[in-house]
């Protein structure tokens, strides 16, 4: 029986290429080695904060100073990001036209409560990073050529709660503009009741009520401006008490949570529920106005409803 040898040449190993070195078969062969990691630092460029800020909406990298400039608006989307109330006073008036009312009205804590941290403690601290006394500014100032009573919220100050200031200062700016004549512009943007404040929280919604009640007797227009989110006891009080309401695009309006409300209800709730674009279908607000142009409506709205006020002082 014929046997066959095999040799090197028989299985083409032969040849070495002159340039490699052949590897030993004992011991670790290089071919199971993984490739080492470098450890060069990567040259990811670090963007400084404070500089740039990301859209929620569509993603863009936008520039601080272009997005202030344009009243805190995604130039890309249109999406409304919080502003301050200061920054919303100063696009709304005329330079140097605001006279702010109870500027130093401040909140106690009648209830003594006590949680993680006490309510004092939190309103020092909110103090402290907001600038501000309490979550809403009150006034009289100058929109256009009309001057009006105008109070604007601070989503920022304990997420806008109201609690006995908020309502004491929007029931004497309201009770102001009355004695003076004046349209009211009311800007919302609130969690609702203050729970710190309990009942005392609670009684605003019906004190607030009341001056706008007394305003409305007196013939005097009021404007209520809806912000996202405005919810709970401000969107059941004075928030939705306006001869006009308007909203912001995208703003969310509602008494209690989407969630809330669907574990309640055990339905499941409509597309878009409780934005401000699904109320104006449903006819529970009139409009819908971009920020960069509310000055400008609010202008066009007062001259339309105070049309007969400005008939009668002319006649005498």
């Amino acid at each position: 029986m014929a046997t066959t040898s095999f040799s090197k040449k028989n299985l083409g190993l032969e040849t070495i290429d002159p340039g490699v070195k052949p590897t030993p078969l004992t011991g670790e062969s290089t071919f199971l080695k993984k490739p080492r990691l470098t450890s060069a630092k990567s040259k990811k460029r670090e963007i400084p904060e404070g500089l740039w800020t990301k859209c929620p909406k569509c993603a863009t990298m936008i520039y601080d100073k272009e997005l202030d400039e344009n009243l805190k608006v995604c130039q890309h989307c249109g999406h409304h990001f919080p502003i301050g109330a200061r920054e919303r006073i100063h696009s709304l008036v005329e330079t140097c036209s605001f006279e702010e009312m109870d500027a130093d009205m401040l909140s106690v804590d009648v209830l003594e409560f006590n949680a993680v941290t006490s309510y004092i403690a939190k309103l020092e601290a909110y103090r402290k990073s907001t600038g501000a006394k309490d979550a809403v500014i009150t006034g009289i100032g100058r929109v256009g050529p009309h001057r009006v009573g105008l109070g604007v919220m601070d989503f920022t100050f304990l997420g806008g709660s109201m609690g006995s200031v908020v309502g004491e200062k929007v029931a004497r700016m309201v009770e102001a503009a009355t004695d003076k004549g004046l349209p009211v512009v009311m800007v919302s943007t609130s969690g609702g009741a203050r729970m710190y404040e309990g009942m005392f929280s609670l009684m605003q919604m019906a004190k607030t009520s009341g001056a706008l009640a007394y305003h409305a007797r007196n013939k005097l227009p009021y404007i209520s401006v809806l912000t996202h989110p405005t919810t709970a006891g401000v969107m059941a009080s004075y928030a939705s008490l306006g001869d006009l309401i308007l909203a912001e695009p995208g703003a969310m309006i509602g008494f209690a949570g989407p969630r809330v409300i669907k574990d309640t209800t055990q339905t499941e709730l409509p597309p878009g529920f409780q934005t401000a674009e699904f109320l104006l279908e449903h006819g529970l607000i009139d409009a819908i106005v971009p920020r960069k142009e509310m000055k400008e409506r609010l202008c066009r709205f007062l001259d339309y409803l105070t049309v007969g006020q400005r008939q009668l002082a002319a006649l005498g």
